[in-house]
């Protein structure tokens, strides 16, 4: 008998894995500290709980606009920059989930004797490059200080790294968890120049997915992000845990100090005061709209479409997770039953 209830618990727990719903998460860049949140959901089963299971994909550095892949199907949930909302103003019908950064990490670094301290000391200045999507608060940080980027030098060098520890060039775009660090293990001392310390504070690594998972799959949207939240929190309350999981099953080809320096630097860019991890608002995400000179009435047409809010439901459908732990519990309680009455069954005998 009891060989009977062993095989069939071990056939619901087939079934319960069976049961998983297949996702993918594309990442925008290498598996890093930068992305621990996920990793957590994933490890500490916050994910297997809501019924998913989750491949978290990691972007090639060589092509890291990787929101193609969400927008045909090849991932149902991404990570992408504050130009999500230009995308989706251009047509693509994005929804922003989340924002786990709530300001950019992207900065200027120059050299800590150089003479640059504001926006308006980069005039004629030799730079490393301008205008990618993913970093233009950077180019707007300087054009509001009035510095002409029109005619600025640029650095067209293939090893920036290199030649900026070299002099080649004055100031160098960098994202601040990553260069830095390799900035400093080489002796130098730099001085980094943000755009959040400028007032330009806007949203970064932003969890997306598409109006089509939404309207036909609104389910596993909630699930996917309450869960991805809950593996942010976890992420931020044990540190120590996070970056070893992280070294040992992710970014194994960094050094746990690196990544370690990495999670300190995030740290003021996902934890703000008042703040709960993933916050959005229509207020924000419209000032980002004029900030990036978007268009402000064509931005208040897609608004309600783009910014998710997680819609109630009055009736609430029972999840597989419920399902089966009521079927575990109809078998326990008569197994249970049945191995007490044996036992005082065969103790009659003795």
């Amino acid at each position: 008998m009891f060989h009977y209830y062993a095989a069939l618990l071990l056939l619901l727990f087939s079934i319960q894995v069976a049961a998983l719903e297949k996702v993918t998460l594309q990442l925008k860049w290498t598996h890093q500290f930068q992305f621990a949140g996920y990793y957590m959901a994933k490890e500490k089963g916050f994910y297997h709980r809501e019924g998913l299971d989750v491949h978290i994909l990691p972007a090639d550095p060589n092509n890291p606009n990787v929101d193609f892949r969400v927008l045909y199907g090849q991932a149902q949930f991404g990570v992408f920059h504050s130009g999500l909302l230009k995308q989706r103003l251009n047509g693509k019908p994005f929804v922003a989930l989340a924002a786990i950064l709530q300001s950019s990490p992207y900065c200027w670094v120059v050299r800590a004797d150089s003479d640059i301290y504001v926006p308006r000391d980069f005039q004629g200045k030799r730079l490393s490059h301008l205008g990618h999507t993913e970093n233009g608060e950077l180019l707007m940080m300087l054009q509001r200080a009035g510095v002409n980027t029109q005619n600025m030098r640029l650095y067209s060098g293939s090893e920036p790294l290199k030649d900026f520890i070299a002099g080649k060039f004055d100031a160098m775009q960098v994202y601040s968890t990553n260069e830095p660090y390799a900035l400093q293990q080489s002796g130098l001392s730099i001085r980094e120049i943000c755009p959040k310390q400028f007032g330009l504070n806007v949203y970064a690594d932003v969890l997306f997915t598409t109006e089509s998972v939404l309207e036909n799959r609104p389910e596993l949207v909630k699930r996917f992000r309450r869960a991805s939240l809950k593996g942010w929190r976890y992420a931020m309350l044990h540190l120590e845990e996070t970056l070893a999981i992280t070294k040992q099953q992710y970014a194994t080809q960094k050094s746990l100090e690196q990544l370690a320096f990495e999670a300190e630097k995030l740290r003021e860019f996902i934890k703000v005061a008042n703040i709960p991890i993933g916050t959005m608002s229509t207020a924000k995400w419209q000032w980002i709209a004029q900030l990036y000179h978007l268009d402000v009435s064509q931005f208040h047409e897609h608004k309600a479409r783009f910014i998710y809010s997680e819609v109630k439901n009055e009736q609430p459908k029972l999840s597989w997770v419920l399902i089966i732990a009521a079927i575990l519990t109809l078998v326990c309680i008569p197994m249970y039953i049945h191995l007490i009455f044996s036992r005082k069954y065969h103790q009659q005998l003795r």
